[in-house]
């Protein structure tokens, strides 16, 4: 029996980097939080030290500074690629490269009706998010959103589970049904022309109409919705993998006031929560190689 070093990669994690564009009066901005990881035979500094093929995590976090001045960081999933291609293609140790993405929404103030043309105020429903994998052989897209906080107040219900002596839950046809969603999806192959702004407003529409309309009879259900839906609109969807903790609402019993609570005045219970996980793929999807090898684990 030995002992051997396993796969391994190294990278600058979270540099907070904010990209304004001043070549108008209007300006716009893109917030950004970026990591990245190399990956390749970094054996010799793992066992005995040696750094002379280790580009400083320090260089890259100075890369994506750079890249995000002499290329376009919207859509983020261009910029991401371009970083990635650079250290693949530019860095004789790096073999792969994997670039995680999160992006912060704002929104203009709005000063006597009209919006400000440089000040703007935090906004965003969710965080956008995207993995870029640049590897031997292929390339890979992991678009997806984070902190997408969803509830719809009737059209739920959970019953007909199995139940054991420690069971306490009660059935119900109708309940609060909520959830921060995790969802991303996959795209491997010929990224070319793909209109990445576009896609991911679609995917998201698609979801939030299934998580709406779909009558639930479990998170479960819901989810399989939300995923189809969104492969059945971007054929270039290869697998789509969503993540919904259950925020649970409970009724406040009444009866001790005298009151009825006909389904009126909830207690939102922040843990413990039930998490629900799937993943809707295509039975025909490319192989996934390294597109969901996280570094941080933030996209």
């Amino acid at each position: 029996m030995a002992i051997v070093l396993g796969p391994h990669q190294y990278g600058k994690a979270e540099t907070r980097l904010v990209r304004f564009t001043r070549d108008s009066p209007r300006h716009q901005i893109v917030d950004l939080n970026v990591t990245t990881a190399l990956r390749g035979d970094f054996s010799a500094a793992h066992l005995v030290g040696d750094q002379t093929t280790v580009l400083p995590t320090d260089t890259q976090k100075n890369s994506a500074y750079v890249w995000a001045k002499t290329t376009p960081v919207d859509p983020i999933e261009e910029y991401g690629l371009a970083l990635a291609r650079h250290f693949t293609g530019e860095v004789e140790p790096v073999e792969a490269a994997r670039i995680e993405i999160e992006r912060f929404g704002w929104s203009r103030a709005v000063v006597d009706g009209a919006e400000h043309d440089h000040t703007w105020v935090r906004s965003g429903q969710e965080v956008r998010t995207a993995a870029v994998t640049v590897e031997p052989g292929g390339e890979h897209v992991v678009q997806g959103l984070k902190d997408l906080v969803l509830l719809k107040s009737t059209g739920s219900a959970f019953r007909d589970f199995l139940v054991d002596e420690y069971t306490t839950l009660a059935p119900t046809d109708d309940r609060v049904m909520a959830t921060s969603l995790v969802a991303q999806w996959r795209l491997s192959g010929d990224l070319a022309g793909i209109d990445w702004n576009g896609m991911y407003d679609g995917v998201k529409a698609a979801m939030v109409a299934q998580f709406a309309g779909v009558h639930s009879l479990a998170l479960q259900q819901t989810l399989w919705h939300m995923g189809r839906a969104a492969l059945e609109a971007y054929p270039q969807i290869a697998e789509l993998r969503l993540a919904a903790p259950n925020k649970h609402h409970f009724l406040v019993d009444f009866t001790p006031f005298g009151l009825s609570n006909d389904g009126e005045v909830f207690h939102a219970d922040d843990r413990p929560y039930g998490l629900i996980q799937a993943s809707v793929l295509r039975d025909d999807a490319p192989p996934a190689r390294g597109a969901w090898r996280s570094s941080a684990g933030l996209a």
